[in-house]
């Protein structure tokens, strides 16, 4: 019917028309139709882009974060000249998605912000809230803490930023040792934490500087039951560095503020001082080099006690794996903020001992650790190797017993979870090839 139309209207007889009504009011309509089209999709895409926002941003957040303790979503568009809210001036290419949603996890709120330059729109933590503060003002929230104690009255007061934190499991029997041990830190601005694993606090009191510190008692638990439990990264981040020693230690040929000053300088973020020759010794990578400020690998490279399957000769030029270098001892270990929030995650809370932590120490180095993990010359240490947990119950043989069962569990723990988790890379697939005991 309208070709006949059409055909009708261009006989002679009506050609003027043609010409002159029908075929401009066709070009106008379709003009019409196309303007149309476009500001009508604009505004569907721009209602679209609106309500994918206002879902993010309502029940949505409580499924996208379910374990981190900040999260921000980004949302990818190509550039566009919008003013506001930037919709889409062409379609993507096949290759990519028209809206991509990716969660990602940020360490500290100073770093979440909300971002409209180029092609991100970044929904904050302005837009959300950690879970379980929903009910308070946002700018109340305290998402960290420390270790410094506060007065009843007077001054409160604050945690230097350059504050390290030192830490050790004592037991009474050893008070005049660690009475000089905290004296050193406390003198170089330290925070002080004691872990009593006798039960015996009141027996401190005479010392000086006993109200200045935190005590926590339990009874027959190590440092590393005290760690998981009362050294979250949360609570010990204002601290630039964690110092989680043993009691049995002589200081008086070390300085921590010298110390501090050397792995800060040589980037080491895993460290240990070194032991002077009158130390009980297990590893020859802890002895001190003399004339030397620090070092990453084992001297003469023969290790005591620390073998290579298959291999009587011990560590040599070619064994670049613990305890031959990129390792310290679970004696004295000293720990960057970034370290320590790593090897805490490590920590196996039902396992007391710790026993074969120190060979994956090396894993939470940021980075290679055979240059982030070094033993310190310059500031050395005697080890005493004097026994502690059990000996009052006559029970040291089944303490050393346990710990050798607690290593077995640890290392079957790590190497089923490296198998399980398909999507970690092991850096350092090699690191069992030696055992410690």
């Amino acid at each position: 019917m309208a070709s006949r139309f059409v055909s009708w209207l261009r006989s002679s007889k009506y050609i003027g028309a043609y010409y002159g009504f029908f075929l401009p009011a066709a070009f106008l309509l379709c003009l019409a139709l196309s303007i149309g089209t476009i500001f009508v999709g604009k505004d569907h895409r721009e209602r679209s882009i609106r309500w994918g926002i206002e879902v993010i941003q309502g029940a949505g957040y409580s499924k996208i974060t379910s374990e981190v303790s900040f999260s921000f979503i980004i949302i990818n568009f190509p550039p566009t000249p919008h003013p506001q809210l930037h919709p889409l001036t062409q379609p993507p290419p096949s290759s990519q998605p028209l809206m991509e949603l990716e969660t990602q996890t940020s360490p500290q709120p100073s770093q979440v912000r909300k971002s409209h330059e180029g092609e991100h729109i970044c929904l904050s933590q302005s837009q959300y809230r950690v879970p379980g503060s929903e009910p308070l003002p946002k700018g109340l929230v305290a998402n960290t803490s420390d270790l410094q104690m506060q007065p009843l009255w007077g001054r409160r007061k604050k945690v230097n930023s350059t504050t390290s934190l030192f830490t050790a499991a004592v037991g009474i029997k050893q008070i005049e040792m660690v009475d000089k041990i905290v004296r050193k830190f406390l003198s170089s601005d330290f925070s002080v934490m004691l872990f009593h694993y006798d039960g015996v606090v009141d027996g401190w009191k005479e010392l000086e500087w006993a109200d200045s510190v935190v005590h926590i008692s339990a009874i027959n638990q190590t440092k590393w039951w005290f760690a998981k439990r009362f050294l979250h990264p949360d609570i010990v981040t204002e601290y630039s560095y964690i110092f989680l020693w043993d009691e049995d230690l002589g200081v008086d040929n070390f300085d921590p503020e010298r110390y501090i000053s050397i792995i800060k300088t040589e980037g080491l973020e895993i460290s240990q001082p070194a032991l002077d020759t009158r130390s009980e010794m297990h590893h020859k990578i802890t002895a001190r080099w003399s004339n030397s400020t620090f070092h990453r690998l084992s001297s003469l490279f023969i290790c005591v006690r620390a073998k290579p399957s298959g291999n009587k000769h011990g560590c040599d030029g070619t064994n670049n794996y613990p305890p031959c270098t990129g390792w310290v001892e679970l004696m004295a270990p000293v720990f960057s903020r970034a370290a320590w929030r790593c090897v805490w995650y490590m920590i196996q809370s039902d396992l007391n001992h710790a026993w074969g932590l120190d060979i994956l120490f090396g894993y939470c180095a940021q980075g290679d650790r055979t240059k982030n993990v070094g033993v310190v010359d310059a500031e050395y240490i005697v080890h005493y190797g004097l026994p502690t947990f059990g000996e009052l119950q006559n029970k040291v043989s089944l303490v050393r017993r346990h710990s050798h069962q607690e290593y077995k569990i640890f290392k079957r723990r790590w190497q089923e979870a490296a198998k399980e988790d398909e999507t970690w890379v092991d850096p350092y697939p090699h690191s069992w090839n030696y055992t410690i005991i």
